[in-house]
């Protein structure tokens, strides 16, 4: 079905895709998250993420939990370092109540003094939590060692001292710097008729204040350092790195062929079958010389940079190993990686795209690894329609537009060996990379190592 874009006056844009199904997904995506933070607030953006729910002007929490609950509607929301989002899952005759609902919590909350104390000690404990899944404490380091010293570089939760010291002042400041009106998108997808959703927003969401005359907030720069975080603890029984180079952001044409990349690469771990049959080089070589437990490739996005790279996890003694055939691996989609293998790669991603849209997988595809407060992949909770709006809303933020599968299908087509072989080597080939390594990591090599192995010396 077509995607129907409308523009309110103030800037906020309607999007939907109308499947006609008996159920529905609307959401506000909205292009602020930690990114837009400094030093003295960063974990705001989260934090207001969590008071979203806990009561506004016109209901009380137990008001509005009452009132989803009796819909029988999902409420939910995530922060992610580019974007906030919240959105509901309903019948689509409830349609109207959970964009008026969206707007209550969105315009409306009341930020109770009483609730911003009780939910530090929700955010602290979610904070320890965090702490016990390494995949996320090493996407942590590796996102503060390569964007180091700028606001990519800083967690989404924020730091223990800033958690304890935030108020309603900061929050309902954060609110009116960046909850504007050419900001936001109200996006659907499910049994929504555009017309009556584009009504609804001129209803509830014609009042949101548009850009200032001096304008919005500018994007902070973000500049990436090859560098590296190592946190030795040999009491752990498994490493656990990623080592990355600076990629292209959300609108850059390489962005396709860098994905086909990464799909080259892509993942394993030991539960796998197929052994040395592997499509993947790399899941060969670690099959067969049980170099590791598990890795996965990622391309991390953001608007005007990405992460491309591996994580890993590995037995001590392997760690050597992995890195020098991962970074043979990389060298060879520089120098010779052939038209079989690209055209299998791209075969893989156009499925994968299509799965996700199908409600297969949860993650937007498009928009590759976004990673959320908790650093894991954004994965919504419910099937059918919610993938799709999830991937309107994003695409409306990052593009300002959604590409048609058969436009996306067409630029992946066009990826050949030598288009992958130009891009790798524009992207990987003798830079610098980040690392970012925990565990028992004596047998890492040492930094300089690591970087002389992201080129070949020939006769």
């Amino acid at each position: 079905p077509e995607t129907r874009v409308s523009p309110l006056g103030n800037g906020l844009q309607v999007a939907s895709e109308d499947s006609g199904l008996s159920t529905c997904t609307v959401g506000l995506w909205i292009d602020a998250g930690s990114r837009y933070e400094n030093e003295k607030n960063n974990g705001t953006a989260h934090f207001l993420e969590h008071m979203a729910f806990k009561g506004t002007r016109k209901r009380s929490q137990l008001d509005l939990e009452l009132e989803i609950e009796n819909m029988g509607a999902h409420l939910n929301a995530y922060t992610s370092r580019e974007q906030t989002v919240y959105y509901a899952k309903a019948f689509s005759k409830d349609l109207p109540k959970a964009v008026e609902i969206l707007a209550d919590i969105i315009q409306n909350s009341t930020l109770g003094e009483a609730e911003i104390e009780r939910e530090r000690g929700v955010i602290l404990r979610e904070m320890q939590e965090v702490e016990t899944n390494l995949q996320e404490v090493v996407f942590d380091y590796l996102h503060a060692t390569a964007y180091q010293e700028t606001a990519l570089g800083r967690t989404i939760l924020g730091p223990t001292e800033n958690i304890k010291s935030i108020n309603r002042n900061d929050l309902v400041e954060y609110i009116t710097t960046h909850y504007k009106g050419p900001r936001m998108v109200l996006a659907a997808a499910g049994g929504v008729c555009h017309d009556e959703l584009l009504d609804l927003a001129k209803c509830h969401f014609g009042n949101l204040p548009s850009a200032p005359e001096e304008g919005l907030p500018p994007l902070p720069p973000c500049s990436f350092t090859g560098s590296e975080i190592r946190i030795r603890d040999d009491k752990m029984p498994l490493a656990h790195l990623a080592i990355a180079v600076e990629a292209a952001g959300w609108s850059d044409p390489d962005t396709i062929p860098l994905m086909v990349a990464n799909t080259l690469i892509g993942n394993w771990d030991r539960s796998f079958g197929g052994g040395v049959n592997l499509s993947s080089k790399l899941a060969q070589m670690a099959c067969h010389g049980n170099l590791c437990h598990s890795f996965q490739s990622f391309n991390t996005c953001y608007t005007d940079t990405g992460l491309w790279g591996l994580y890993m996890v590995c037995e001590p003694s392997t760690i050597q190993d992995m890195v020098h055939f991962l970074q043979r691996e990389w060298i060879r989609l520089c120098t010779s990686v052939t038209e079989n293998e690209v055209a299998r790669a791209k075969n893989l991603l156009k499925t994968n795209m299509l799965l996700q849209l199908d409600g297969e997988t949860y993650e937007s595809f498009l928009l590759s690894v976004e990673l959320s407060a908790d650093n894991t992949s954004v994965f919504l909770p419910v099937l059918g329609s919610t993938p799709i709006c999830e991937d309107i809303g994003r695409q409306m933020l990052c593009y300002k537009r959604r590409i048609p599968i058969p436009e996306l299908e067409a630029r992946i087509e066009a990826v050949d060996a030598q288009t992958i072989r130009d891009i790798c080597t524009k992207y990987i080939y003798d830079k610098h990379p980040a690392v970012a390594a925990v565990g028992p990591i004596e047998q890492l090599p040492e930094y300089n190592k690591i970087c002389s192995g992201m080129y070949w010396l020939r006769e």
